[in-house]
């Protein structure tokens, strides 16, 4: 008889009256939970499922929420929500309205921090242990989970660099399944599989020499050995370390065998696992299919192209260099810091550098793009992938500050293409020389020409820096956008009643600003609309509102983009429409002007 034990556990409390027999059929019904909801409401996948028995034997033997628990990197967490009283809402997962993909403070109690970024737990665990010993509770628990990749980042290690000279009552468990979103690389990645396989390591173990009490690696999926180690360390006072060894995706095949595929696999079929697959005949491609082809075919004709990529090497698309490249082409783990500091190094020596970052991942380097790369002014290429709003990963992952944080910085260039093929032309130009850093700024997904690989690509035009240029003519209002988001403006005035009065400029240059169109514009149109998928606050709008107050034009200016608040979960579609610069609510503007 199928057992349906999960249906009666609303929180951990629950969870802790069963015996620990029954702990494995829960493992089995939560895991199948997981598997039933994200194959039809998509999601991360691979991680969840590797953690399903860690997830329920720590809230089985910690006091949660009264123990404090960090999940790093948040994905992880599917688990986790499902226990704590969200697995009658866990259906609206990653949707607008609904809860969060990630762990959220505001979201729940169980949630101790906002995670979305990787391999923060540690910091933020030992910050909590400290407080709670500083308000003279001594015993609390408070538990960080890092896995998939996440030790290998600078702030982990900076964080049991202070934990293990302090008494905190802290308790570090390495989720150790040897990938992140692709394989874990690198010598910390290769000291960790010496460990499991017994080597030498373990003796010589760099853990124990930051004075950490380091127990493992144990099996991860063993519920006895789990929660005896488990409850052995809740009674040790002071920094402790867990090593568990597991499987991302364990308890779907498919998932286990093709672990890149099945980290957020779309939808697919809960019985047989088969990923549903969308026809992709027609269809415009990626822009980081764009970008990882483009540099492949410019890296083949100039020897001194490299590729940089902070653990992103299938979601950026440089894994095409890597596969035919590997000398050129590097993934450097998950160490946003280090990419932006090595590519300068390579600047310094003249090799061509094409540091591929998320738009919101590069916000962790900014120290690094200020001091190492813009004051010195290298002429390192950064090609920011998810610029702009990315959809159901919500405000963690939203590449929309970028325009306003780079903007402020001197030597920088910022481009932001509004097609495939001003993509391909500008990572053409860069490589020809520039004098200054480049920032190209582009989102995620589909771009609009579905023909582009077939008629465009390997074809290149050399792009003039800081031009921008009409696109349709009008008489009274002028809109200017800059990247993507310009093709809602062509859709909504194909669409609208009354375009021959409105005109529409492209600046695909942010900075340098074609300050010549601009001059023309401002002394022909009555009324301005900028629009940008950036944040309004100090944006591109910001910086033409910035140009008619220092030339004294009194033009009616409105300004469109991100509102100065955080912008939830869900399709990309619907919080366009939410920010108002969808297609709909420009028909609907450009109609009154």
């Amino acid at each position: 008889m199928k057992s349906d034990l999960l249906s009666n556990i609303y929180n951990p409390a629950d969870l802790r009256l069963l015996k620990e027999e029954q702990l494995s059929e829960i493992a089995q019904e939560l895991r199948q939970f997981i598997i039933d909801v994200v194959s039809v409401k998509e999601g991360h996948l691979g991680a969840s499922l590797g953690v399903v028995e860690l997830t329920i034997a720590l809230h089985y033997v910690f006091n949660t929420p009264k123990d404090l628990l960090v999940w790093d990197v948040g994905h992880q967490a599917y688990g986790h929500k499902i226990l704590t009283e969200r697995r009658e809402i866990f259906h609206t997962n990653r949707q607008i309205g609904g809860i969060s993909g990630f762990p959220k403070r505001t979201e729940s109690v169980y949630d101790t921090f906002g995670v979305g970024h990787s391999s923060t737990s540690i910091s933020a665990a030992l910050g909590m242990a400290i407080a709670s010993k500083l308000k003279g509770d001594f015993e609390k628990q408070h538990i960080a989970v890092i896995g998939d990749a996440s030790i290998a980042s600078g702030m982990a290690f900076e964080g049991l660099n202070h934990a293990g000279v302090t008494d905190a009552n802290i308790l570090v468990i390495l989720n150790d399944n040897a990938i992140g979103i692709d394989p874990s690389v690198g010598a910390l990645k290769k000291y960790l599989t010496a460990v499991k396989n017994g080597k030498n390591p373990k003796q010589n173990n760099i853990i124990k020499s930051l004075n950490f009490d380091y127990s493992g690696p144990i099996d991860g999926h063993d519920f006895p050995t789990l929660i005896k180690e488990l409850n052995r360390l809740k009674k040790i006072q002071g920094p402790k370390f867990l090593h568990i060894v597991t499987t991302k995706g364990k308890g779907l095949q498919q998932a286990e065998e093709n672990q890149v595929k099945y980290h957020a696999p779309g939808k697919f079929d809960a019985s047989t696992g088969e990923i549903h697959l969308k026809s992709e005949e027609n269809l415009p491609p990626k822009y980081q299919d764009v970008f990882g082809l483009t540099i492949l075919d410019l890296a083949k004709k100039n020897e001194k192209i490299i590729g940089i990529t902070p653990a992103m090497p299938s979601g950026s698309s440089l894994k095409f260099m890597m596969d035919e490249l590997p000398e050129r082409a590097f993934d450097v783990g998950i160490a946003e810091q280090h990419a932006v500091t090595l590519a300068a190094g390579m600047a310094t020596q003249g090799m061509v550098v094409y540091c591929n970052i998320y738009s919101t991942f590069l916000q962790r380097a900014y120290d690094q793009v200020i001091h190492d790369v813009a004051l010195q002014n290298l002429p390192v290429i950064f090609c920011l992938d998810r610029a702009g709003l990315v959809g159901e990963d919500g405000a963690t992952h939203h590449g929309v500050f970028d325009i306003a944080y780079l903007r402020a910085i001197p030597n920088m260039i910022i481009y932001a293409p509004i097609n495939e093929i001003e993509l391909q032309n500008i990572l053409y130009t860069a490589q020809l020389g520039l004098d200054n850093p480049i920032a190209i700024r582009y989102p995620r997904g589909r771009g609009v020409l579905p023909n582009w690989e077939v008629e465009n690509f390997g074809h290149y035009t050399k792009v003039k820096i800081g031009e921008g240029y009409c696109l349709k003519n009008g008489t009274k209002t002028a809109v200017l956008s800059t990247g993507t988001i310009g093709n809602n403006v062509i859709e909504a005035l194909n669409e609208c009643t009354n375009p021959e009065t409105i005109a529409h400029f492209h600046f695909p240059f942010i900075k340098p600003l074609d300050t010549n169109l601009l001059n023309i514009i401002f002394s022909t149109f009555e009324k301005i609309i900028t629009i940008e998928d950036g944040a309004k606050k100090g944006g591109f709008g910001s910086e033409i509102l910035e140009f008619a107050a220092v030339n004294n034009f009194k033009n009616k200016i409105e300004v469109l983009g991100i509102p100065d608040q955080f912008i939830e979960h869900g399709s990309v579609p619907q919080l366009q429409q939410l920010c108002e610069i969808d297609v709909k609510s420009l028909i609907n503007l450009f109609q009154t002007v």
